[in-house]
């Protein structure tokens, strides 16, 4: 089945600039990837030019408010308007995904009905630390947790997000502009202009920070220069200048009486780009308070599909796109007539600058993006099961057996859903698991979050035990010992169990029998779970934590592969001082290596820092680090945070010198983000990762990492590791392992090693 999707941006789709050519992307894309879509019109229709091509796909419907007589049909909608409007479309049949634009319209659905299935794209949002104030991060902070996906144009602003807004980390993905070249249209071929005026060309509004009325002067610029230019001016939206009245006029009367200025007006996206594939080069030269943009300019894109350059700010965004050597990057009109004149005179410049813009904009297709969201929504919306559906079936009832209600269906002729409990005080191991089992169509899930590790609402519980077909137990504590003791003959308990547990007196009380599968994640802690409890082996089994891989697989950024990396260095036994050997070991070659640590300190841990041998630990670690001269500069200590997945980016090897793990997560989500694993051989390593990436001691890991950026092999080796995660570990190969235990059916594992 098709997922329906309903979408509205803050935009006026009268008006052609990069909000509206984003709305006709969005839902060309949507469609493409396989969704039934209907767009909400915040104004009314004026001109046909973006709204008549979207009329005209299958399965797209365009719906006006203002042609029904909803809204006054001189202006567009409030956000307050469109909250309403869009409450009220949904509610006469609700829509699987809601695609919103505009940070206040989204503040305001946050807390209304479509909350929970917002796909929120983010742009108009503060993008610098010092704008981020308490009321900013809250509104974005409620409106993350309304949203089941927050879409970011670019990476700058995911990671900007996920650090400002801890709440964003996890639920951000990419959405790129989205390019789409009008059927008929040819990408422009010839090379330089030779015997003839150079063209020069910019589509979209006209505004004091987009420097529209300085490019009207660069044609007479270019003439004291030598060098002929005429230049086209594409779009009738001319902005006001609170702090120049005048500008409005100015710019118009640039526009109408330049020298070789022409003003075509606006016109329909497909001759506006039919003009820009004539011209040469295209003009986004902006305002330098807008280099710290975390946007990318839509307009920059199109130019580039077409086969026509661009003159740009210099940013370390354009500089990863396009290339630190890009020969039309320019800061100042100088800098404009330079670049303009050099390209005017040097056909090898031309042809480069031509090279990288259509390369850059190959990422940006409408196929790119199609596959994008394709992916995105068979994450979110999985297919049913064939045997979670025939669990369901089985007659375990629930409150259906209670009440003689047939176990088979619904009584609406639809399948009947499984029902799986979960229960515990501490979810944050289990959350994107949860989601997961939440977006299934073939399960329905309730929870029993427990105040704490032995309080809880015994009635609470008890109605679950009454509806659940199954109960997953979130640790093997109280909670599991209440469920065993409480659960129905027929109903399916499953128990996960951490190493906290598995020293405590809580699993030798657990009464087995009423267990039908305890789930550790590596095979070294199911023997030691057999050898300490000796319970059957047949109802220990092996699921491993998952890595969500698509989160963290994102670009590294420059000299990562001499940047160590630990996540969370407390209690002692997780051995920072190992770590300290070998960053010690690498700078007396190359002081270029450097350990990152990500994690609170050990003194925020009360439980810890109680503890005399642990503070003397800490104490001895930190005296080290400060009069180490190896160790000068070469240790960084970053702030605990869920923005690990940005943080990542900047990490080439991780590393484990623990003395005792489970299965230690941060070398898995760093091989899934890319990084290379570097591990001691702690008791069961080698059950859960290749024993290529497992050393004898400090010195021999020093001498790997060191070899292996020396010889060339980093990115090589890291691809291998990735390989390796995502197989294994991967969230869709762990999600598909749960779903199996959760229907009853065998799991079979997929190894790392």
């Amino acid at each position: 089945m098709r997922p329906r999707a309903l979408v509205y941006g803050d935009v006026d789709l009268n008006l052609i600039d990069g909000s509206a050519i984003w709305a006709q992307g969005m839902v060309q894309a949507l469609a493409r990837a396989g969704c039934s879509v209907t767009l909400v019109l915040k104004a009314p229709v004026r001109t046909g030019r973006l709204v008549d091509p979207l009329r005209s796909l299958s399965d797209v419907t365009v719906h006006s408010p203002h042609a029904e007589g909803r809204i006054e049909a001189d202006r567009g909608m409030t956000p307050k308007e469109a909250a309403i409007t869009l409450a009220e479309v949904d509610a006469a049949d609700p829509f699987d995904l809601i695609v919103v634009r505009g940070k206040r319209l989204a503040g305001k659905l946050s807390g209304g009905p479509l909350a929970g299935r917002m796909w929120t794209y983010l742009t108009d949002v503060p993008q610098s630390a010092g704008e981020f104030d308490g009321a900013s991060k809250g509104e974005l902070r409620r409106i993350a947790d309304a949203s089941r996906v927050l879409l970011c144009q670019t990476e700058e602003l995911r990671t900007f997000m996920e650090s400002a807004v801890p709440a964003t980390a996890g639920k951000s993905v990419l959405f790129p502009p989205v390019v789409v070249l009008p059927d008929g249209l040819e990408r422009r071929q010839d090379g330089a202009p030779e015997g003839r005026a150079l063209r020069l060309v910019y589509t979209g509004k006209f505004a004091p920070r987009w420097n529209t009325l300085e490019m009207t002067s660069l044609p007479k610029l270019l003439d004291r220069r030598g060098v002929e230019a005429e230049l086209h001016m594409i779009g009738d939206k001319v902005h006001d200048d609170p702090e120049d009245p005048t500008y409005s006029t100015r710019m118009k009367n640039a526009l109408e009486t330049g020298q070789s200025v022409v003003w075509h007006g606006g016109h329909p996206r497909a001759e506006a780009m039919r003009l820009t594939a004539g011209c040469d080069v295209g003009l986004s030269w902006r305002a330098p308070d807008m280099d710290a943009s975390l946007e990318l300019s839509t307009k920059v894109l199109e130019c580039g599909t077409l086969g026509v350059p661009v003159v740009m700010n210099r940013t370390p965004m354009h500089e990863r796109l396009f290339g630190a050597d890009y020969p039309l990057f320019a800061a100042s009109e100088d800098d404009v007539v330079d670049a303009l004149a050099l390209i005017g005179k040097n056909p090898e410049s031309y042809a480069l600058a031509v090279e990288r813009c259509r390369a850059a904009a190959a990422e940006f297709s409408l196929e790119a993006a199609a596959g994008r969201l394709t992916e995105y929504l068979a994450h979110a919306f999985p297919e049913p099961s064939e045997a979670v559906l025939a669990a369901a079936a089985a007659p375990a009832g629930g409150l259906d057996g209670l009440l003689g209600v047939p176990a088979q269906g619904t009584g609406n002729g639809a399948p009947r859903k499984l029902r799986v409990g979960v229960a515990g005080h501490d979810l944050k191991f289990f959350t994107a698991l949860l989601n997961y089992l939440k977006s299934r169509p073939d399960m329905e899930i309730r929870v029993d979050h427990w105040r704490a590790l032995k309080v809880h609402d015994p009635e609470r519980s008890q109605e679950l035990v009454d509806w659940a077909d199954v109960i997953v137990c979130e640790w093997c504590g109280p909670n599991a010992l209440w469920y065993a003791a409480h659960k129905r003959p027929e109903q399916r308990l499953v128990v996960r169990l951490h190493r906290f547990e598995l020293y405590s007196g809580w699993p030798r009380k657990l009464d087995i029998d009423a267990v039908d599968q305890v789930i550790c994640v590596s095979p070294h802690y199911r023997d030691l779970t057999l050898e300490i409890t000796g319970w059957p082996s047949t109802k220990v089994t092996v699921v491993p934590n998952w890595v969500d891989d698509r989160q963290l697989g994102r670009d590294k950024l420059p000299g990562t592969q001499h940047h160590l990396g630990m996540i969370g260095i407390a209690p002692s036994r997780k051995r920072l001082d190992l770590a300290l050997d070998v960053v010690e070991e690498l700078r007396r070659e190359d002081p270029r290596f450097t350990l990152f640590v990500k994690s609170k300190l050990p003194w925020e841990y009360w439980w810890i820092w109680q503890k005399e041998e642990e503070r003397a630990h800490y104490e001895q670690v930190f005296h080290r680090i400060r009069r180490s001269p190896l160790l000068a500069g070469g240790v960084v200590f970053d702030a605990y945070g869920r923005d690990v997945a940005a943080w990542l980016r900047r990490i080439g090897f991780v590393l484990s010198t623990s003395d005792d793990e489970s299965f230690h997560l941060a070398p898995a989500e760093g091989m899934a983000a890319g990084a290379i694993p570097a591990l001691l051989n702690w008791p069961g390593a080698d059950t859960i990762y290749d024993t290529r990436w497992i050393h004898a001691d400090p010195a021999s890991m020093a001498a790997s990492i060191a070899a292996t950026v020396r010889e060339g092999r980093w990115e090589s080796e890291r691809l291998v590791a990735r390989e390796q995660v995502t197989t294994a570990y991967g969230l869709d190969e762990v999600c598909r392992q749960w779903t199996a235990l959760l229907a009853g059916t065998p799991v079979e594992a997929v190894s790392a090693v």
